[in-house]
């Protein structure tokens, strides 16, 4: 595509080499461990992350992979799609290998995270922060990438709290997900399967790093204010004093009944944080006429309804920007399920399925993504990993 600047060898294959291993295998191979293991190859790793399809037998891998990869930290979440080799897909293992020769790497779970004491969160990740950086001084690159449950309602108070305790250490991640059905979402951490929880990874890298969010929204000039909520369940009872689905119809000129998944996608609405507008997606409406939200809502907010940009010329611009003055090697993406869902009513699937195989992103769909101190929706956030620069290049 123009405006791409990818290697030669762009396409993602069983033996690239590059500064991060990968490995994909679907979910339904009988062989999982042992092709994932030889795709990722001898390593040695400091980190192994999964990203697993909810049709795959979660509980299997993370028995059979917590000690496949010698000392290896092994993370793994559930997904709400994968991106893999080409693409958008469904029904997959993704695997990606941080090996010792480019990374040191710190992780720890953090569980009941609806009843944190924060105090002691943040010291344990000052203690870590301090302790990675006295391993590794001569490694100049630095992220933190969280994994959180994507149905514990609580991403935004951990994010906040977290990117204050990381100092200049960017962060971003992504919420586990299952599907389209929003039931039951699992994380596991060398061999112990965690709900209600978070993990987090500390990482240092000799090669250069970007951390990034891109988002193809644009704000209207229509507003709303929520006059009723639930906010620890993100739960929006009336908008504009009326029954919210039916409200929210009223605005886009639609019939209430016909508000789905699609609809949320195409027609989502944004809060004003600062100099900068943040999606605030809508998750279901449920009978009653409430609507339920992705992310932490409350009562006085103004929303604001949204268009949006072309989604697939979006993402190539955001992407081909990445690629300056350098091509990166591999970029880790947590792309907002919406994301997918509005490619798919747009028959846009193949088309950023395309940018995101020829940029080599990997990763994972998700039901919310952080950035800094926010939890957001709707983006593709994530990091960008570069080769060595060679002669000032």
């Amino acid at each position: 595509m123009e405006g791409t600047r990818v290697r030669p060898d762009a396409e993602l294959t069983e033996t690239d080499a590059g500064v991060i291993a990968f490995a994909q295998v679907n979910c339904s191979d009988p062989n999982f461990v042992d092709n994932i293991d030889r795709q990722l190859g001898p390593g040695p790793f400091e980190l192994v992350c999964l990203f697993v399809s909810p049709e795959a037998d979660f509980q299997t891998l993370v028995a059979e992979t917590s000690d496949r990869f010698g000392a290896a930290d092994v993370l793994a979440c559930t997904t709400a799609g994968e991106i893999g080799r080409a693409g958008y897909q469904d029904n997959q293992i993704i695997a990606l290998g941080f090996p010792k020769k480019h990374f040191n790497t710190l992780t720890y779970a953090i569980e009941n995270i609806d009843a944190l004491d924060e105090q002691s969160v943040a010291g344990r990740l000052i203690d870590a922060r301090l302790d990675l950086a006295q391993r590794a001084p001569e490694r100049p690159s630095d992220f933190a990438f969280l994994m959180v449950d994507g149905l514990s309602l609580c991403e935004e108070q951990l994010t906040a709290f977290l990117s204050a305790g990381l100092g200049p250490t960017p962060l971003f991640g992504g919420s586990s997900g299952d599907g389209t059905r929003f039931e039951k979402t699992w994380l596991a951490r060398n061999g112990q399967i965690l709900t209600n929880a978070a993990m987090i990874v500390l990482a240092r890298c000799d090669q250069p790093v970007r951390v990034f969010s891109l988002d193809h929204l644009v704000p209207t000039e229509q507003r709303m204010v929520v006059t009723a909520a639930s906010p620890e369940g993100r739960v929006v009872h009336e908008i504009n004093a009326e029954p919210a689905a039916l409200e929210y119809a009223r605005l886009l000129g639609m019939d209430p009944n016909q508000l789905d998944q699609f609809t949320f996608a195409e027609h989502p609405v944004v809060v004003r944080l600062g100099d900068a507008h943040h999606v605030r997606a809508i998750r279901q409406v449920r009978e009653n006429h409430d609507l339920v939200f992705f992310s932490a809502i409350n009562e006085g907010m103004v929303l604001t309804l949204a268009t949006h940009d072309d989604i697939v010329a979006h993402l190539e611009r955001g992407l081909a920007d990445l690629s300056h003055p350098i091509a990166p090697d591999i970029i880790l993406g947590c792309d907002c399920i919406l994301r997918r869902i509005e490619a798919g009513r747009s028959q846009k699937t193949r088309a950023m399925s395309e940018v995101l195989s020829g940029h080599h992103v990997v990763g994972f769909s998700t039901y919310g993504e952080q950035i800094g101190g926010l939890h957001v929706n709707q983006t593709l956030t994530g990091v960008a990993i570069y080769p060595a620069v060679k002669d000032g290049v």
